[in-house]
């Protein structure tokens, strides 16, 4: 049997670790003290506090939970060890490796918390997608990152809503709305904040000549109540209602339920067309748009607005925050962090973990102020 003191040895340390940077002591105090108001009857009568309070409450009972279950399987783990080494039994070797990999595989999920050191990353995420330069290899493009995040979303166990998606000329998207729902949903996705690049041999070009194309993908923390941070004067609004065009089921094409509301000082347009009816798409649509103006606030605030890779973001050359390579040679690349891989499929296919790892390290590390 191979000699597994030091790996175990390795594991208890990254665990204790985190519970130190987790802060595990202060959340189990808080736990005692928010579970007497959930038991509260009248918790409901206020549904933004019951909300607030609930959001606490789940996010620290996983983190308290979580570490509790891999402090307890690192001990069990090291126990069995133990036990097998006194006893000469290389039999359990093989269920040893197994228990230490996992392990160190779980810890890692653990320690990747620490990297999220945004005031919203726990939050859900509002995210656009936008066709820009390219014609219909930008819009084909668009569509293929939409479908990248919703296969990335299946493989965490988020949830995503689309709430609006602009059908392109000839194919693709010239633009999509959803919200990713998740913790961490948003520190996640603010990786992907910015202006894509896709190079490939053009399947619309007759000649089938090589093309570059761009999409540029927004996202914001999706908030359920803004109004601490802005204030919509529907002065300042257009609201136009219109008949919805994606799938929807037996709800679209029936009404002008879609509606659009376009913010009049700063031309911030946002639209939803899947809810039920045109008061739900209004609602839902509000919610994005005080999304949309609560970033844009923080951002100017900060004076960091030039980084946001939104309407007014500059696209191309340069711009660029990664590369989607598929001829001549196949390549996706970060160029904030440098993370490559030349399996462009799997990226295409939603395997995004490892950018967005890279990314958060980044940001961490002081590199990506202002990004």
């Amino acid at each position: 049997m191979r000699d597994l003191t030091e790996d175990l040895r390795s594991l208890r340390r990254r665990v204790d670790e985190a519970a130190t940077y987790l802060d595990i002591e202060t959340g189990r105090k808080r736990l005692a003290q928010l579970e007497p108001e959930l038991s509260r009857a009248d918790l409901w009568d206020d549904p933004e506090v019951a909300q607030r309070i609930t959001r606490e409450y789940a996010a620290l009972k996983d983190d308290v939970d979580l570490v509790s279950v891999l402090e307890s399987r690192t001990i069990e783990a090291d126990e069995l060890y133990q036990l097998a080494r006194e006893e000469g039994d290389d039999s359990i070797a093989g269920e040893l490796e197994a228990m230490v990999s996992s392990l160190g595989a779980e810890i890692h999920q653990l320690e990747l918390r620490s990297l999220f050191t945004g005031e919203h990353d726990e939050r859900d995420a509002v995210c656009e997608i936008h066709a820009k330069d390219g014609g219909t290899d930008a819009q084909d493009f668009a569509e293929m990152l939409l479908r990248m995040y919703q296969r990335w979303v299946e493989r965490r166990g988020f949830q995503l809503e689309l709430d609006d998606v602009s059908p392109g000329q000839e194919a693709g998207i010239l633009s999509a709305t959803f919200i990713v729902k998740g913790r961490y949903a948003n520190g996640l996705m603010t990786s992907e904040r910015g202006v894509h690049r896709l190079v490939r041999m053009s399947p619309f070009d007759a000649q089938h000549r090589r093309h570059t194309s761009f999409a540029a993908v927004v996202v914001v923390p999706f908030l359920e109540d803004f109004s601490d941070e802005v204030t919509i004067d529907d002065k300042e609004l257009r609201i136009d209602t219109y008949r919805s065009s994606s799938a929807g089921g037996q709800h679209v094409n029936v009404t002008d339920s879609a509606v659009r509301i376009t913010h009049l000082p700063t031309g911030i347009v946002v639209s939803c067309q899947n809810e039920r009816s045109q008061h739900q798409n209004k609602a839902r649509a509000m919610q994005i748009l005080g999304a949309r103006l609560a970033e844009r606030a923080r951002e100017e605030r900060a004076a960091e607005l030039s980084a946001m890779a939104g309407p007014k973001a500059q696209v191309g050359w340069g711009s660029q925050i990664r590369s989607y390579v598929l001829a001549p040679f196949q390549l996706v690349k970060d160029l904030r962090t440098d993370h490559e891989t030349g399996n462009v499929p799997a990226v295409l296919d939603g395997d995004l973990d490892p950018f967005m790892e890279a990314y958060l390290r980044w940001r961490r590390a002081g590199a990506g102020r202002g990004a």
